[in-house]
């Protein structure tokens, strides 16, 4: 059985923003996949390459204190291709002066159960 787009999501953000697993995150994705953050002028093509590449964008600081899932918010929108569904999120890490939000829209392309393309649009 198929996922849903909420389940694929759920799957993204667990492996990616909450255990910062690149390895999970880049099995998230088809052998051939791509992901692309435009702002920050960023292009992986291929899971080995997106495993390299987000292994290196953690390397930088995170913002501080651990992301707390209960505050964040998200909203899924399903688009007239069901291979495409967008997100918006406002995600919260509490750290030591207090939350800080990091807001951020996605673009995901799915072939079945796996992520063909996903397009990150935020700024650290």
């Amino acid at each position: 059985m198929t996922l849903s787009h909420l389940e694929l999501f759920q799957r993204y953000m667990h492996a990616g923003p909450i255990t910062r697993s690149a390895t999970a995150y880049a099995n998230l994705f088809t052998e051939d996949g791509v992901y692309e953050a435009p702002l920050e002028g960023l292009r992986l093509a291929g899971r080995d390459a997106i495993e390299r590449g987000i292994a290196a964008v953690q390397e930088r600081p995170a913002p501080p204190g651990a992301m707390n899932p209960g505050a964040s918010r998200f909203t899924l929108h399903d688009t007239a291709d069901p291979d495409v569904f967008v997100t918006e999120i406002d995600a919260v890490y509490d750290g030591p002066d207090g939350p800080t939000t990091v807001s951020l829209v996605q673009i995901f392309r799915r072939s079945g159960d796996r992520l063909r393309e996903l397009r990150d649009y935020f700024r650290p």
